[in-house]
């Protein structure tokens, strides 16, 4: 089997952080189950870059993706969660990109899995509205899935990593615990075993004036200045595993 994955931060793996600095990420984690399952290795391949828009995931992300040799079996593709944050998101436009990409892996013999991503709004500003984007974009994605015989996950509605304890201090990516529960969902939804993922315990969801503005400060601060100047946290920035690359069982 060969695993690609395109996306941005979330199937980058940004949150779910390694003692050195770098991301591992629920896509990783699907690569590492799919072996396991197999016993025998899987060649993984994750172009996702942090920040990128949908437009550019499903032209050249997806294109570098299907030019790999030989071609992936299964390629997992999730998008739309930047141009969310724009303020002025065209959500039809999303789905008709994702419908795109959907005839160009039909057209390459490619398995397309599309995801959903999870729902950060509940502890973001301008949270509510947030939320009707990502439900009207995951709601069109999943009906585009269904009409294609396509596996859909939808992580967008999943209850349990909407929990605190499965987010980052910047309440917009998810650590290592919430990358681990996506990848249960992502298996599961392969037909593979997966154990199920859930926290043994509540964290606190604590929302102290000092607590919040340090996060302002830390998070929200930085990223109005890089829309401020045009710029993205994954400009200059290449996939972590632009080819196959083996993972042992």
């Amino acid at each position: 089997m060969r695993y690609a994955a395109i996306g941005d931060s979330f199937t980058e793996g940004v949150g779910d952080e390694l003692p050195d600095g770098s991301f591992l990420g629920w896509a990783d984690r699907v690569a590492a189950g799919l072996a396991a399952a197999r016993g025998e290795p899987v060649g993984y391949a994750n172009l996702a870059i942090r920040g990128r828009l949908l437009e550019p995931i499903v032209t050249g992300q997806l294109e570098a993706a299907l030019s790999l040799t030989p071609a992936p079996t299964v390629l997992t593709l999730n998008g739309g969660g930047n141009d969310m944050l724009r303020p002025r998101a065209d959500l039809r436009r999303l789905v008709a990109l994702t419908a795109a990409a959907v005839r160009r892996c039909a057209d390459a013999g490619v398995r397309l899995v599309l995801l959903s991503g999870a729902d950060p709004s509940d502890r973001l500003p301008f949270g509510r509205a947030m939320r009707q984007r990502g439900e009207a974009l995951t709601s069109g994605i999943a009906e585009l899935a269904a009409a294609n015989g396509l596996t859909f996950v939808d992580v967008f509605h999943d209850a349990e990593i909407r929990a605190p304890g499965y987010w980052s201090p910047d309440r917009l990516h998810l650590n290592a615990a919430g990358h681990r529960r996506v990848a249960c969902l992502v298996l599961r939804a392969l037909g593979e075993p997966a154990a199920e993922w859930t926290l043994r315990a509540g964290a606190s969801d604590a929302r102290r004036l000092r607590v919040e503005l340090r996060y302002y400060r830390q998070h929200v601060l930085p990223w109005v200045g890089r829309r401020l100047r045009g710029r993205s946290s994954g400009d200059g920035r290449n996939g972590k595993h632009l080819d196959w690359t083996p993972v042992p069982p």
